[in-house]
């Protein structure tokens, strides 16, 4: 049974784990389940690439439309056949711990969702060495207000991310949208496998290029703030579905269920699901596929079907 009505966990697990075995628990590629590591990664990345091709083929985009002045803060638009302003957007941030992955091989979702009449942008951020986590944030943070604004009139803006996307699309959950002059018609939140207290993987090699320090991980950490000075949701009606791989670490378990108690002790509308069955990875495979949990926008369970066209 879920602990939704306790305070925050103390002496979390991982603080009495040894630094062989934090680097086992953060390491996604030690816990595949069909394949080695190596080629799980070279086969994810591969697939990628193919569903981005098939997506820019259609001819129904917009591709590398600046939303900063970076030359990094790009972004994809993928519309469906039927093009409006009146649309639900799903934005989607690529995972790859903050280091690498690209929205040029992240289009995975965009033919089964865009087949709904979903617009799909795919967005790209500075990665590390060359950006920093609060660098990252404030990017997604653009990305999200520049949509708001080439489309005022959406049908709602729904967050989808991916492992280190999906804590980008967490920290989203902070975000004070008055400082930037419009508050986006969010909907939902649809978190993948992500992190969401980063303190332990300055513990891990992870933590070399992104030069981790205390303060950057807590600032950085949407589990930290949600415990320590809860945000209130703008919109009561905004949901968020954390979801989790069957064969994720358990420390991404532990993750994943903890802020989903959070969210639920703050009044935010949180669902948990845990998919069966796949690894960090095969959950992205699986998102190319329309009748997939999560791109079957009509037979997905709440929240997800009561987010999307409903």
């Amino acid at each position: 049974m879920d602990d939704l009505d306790g305070g925050p966990k103390r002496g979390a697990p991982w603080k009495r784990m040894s630094k062989e075995e934090l680097e086992n628990q953060y390491s996604p590629s030690r816990w595949v389940v069909r394949l080695g590591a190596e080629e799980a990664l070279r086969t994810y990345s591969q697939i990628g690439n193919e569903a981005t091709k098939r997506a820019q083929a259609t001819g129904r985009n917009l591709l590398d439309v600046p939303y900063g002045d970076g030359e990094g803060e790009k972004l994809d638009i993928y519309f469906p056949e039927a093009v409006s302003e009146a649309l639900p957007f799903l934005m989607f941030f690529h995972g790859g711990y903050w280091q690498s992955g690209s929205k040029d091989s992240s289009a995975f979702m965009v033919s089964p969702l865009t087949a709904q009449g979903v617009a799909v942008v795919i967005v790209a951020y500075d990665i590390a060495p060359k950006g920093t986590l609060d660098q990252m944030v404030d990017q997604v943070t653009q990305s999200i207000v520049f949509v708001q604004k080439q489309y005022p009139g959406n049908q709602g803006i729904y967050l989808c991310g991916h492992s280190a996307g999906a804590h980008l699309a967490a920290m989203m959950l902070l975000a004070n949208w008055t400082e930037h002059g419009v508050t986006p018609n969010l909907k939902g939140f649809f978190l993948v496998s992500g992190i969401y207290d980063l303190e332990p993987v300055m513990h891990t090699s992870e933590n070399a290029s992104l030069l981790t320090t205390l303060e950057v991980a807590q600032r950085n950490s949407p589990q930290w703030h949600l415990q320590t000075a809860p945000t209130q949701p703008v919109d009561p009606a905004c949901r968020i579905l954390v979801t989790v791989g069957q064969h994720d670490s358990p420390e991404f378990h532990r993750q994943s269920r903890e802020l989903y108690q959070t969210l639920r002790r703050g009044g935010w509308k949180a669902s948990f699901e845990e998919l069966h069955d796949v690894d960090h990875f095969e959950i992205l495979w699986n998102l190319t596929q329309k009748d997939y949990v999560l791109t079957q926008v009509g037979c997905i369970p709440s929240p997800w079907t009561e987010c999307i066209l409903l």
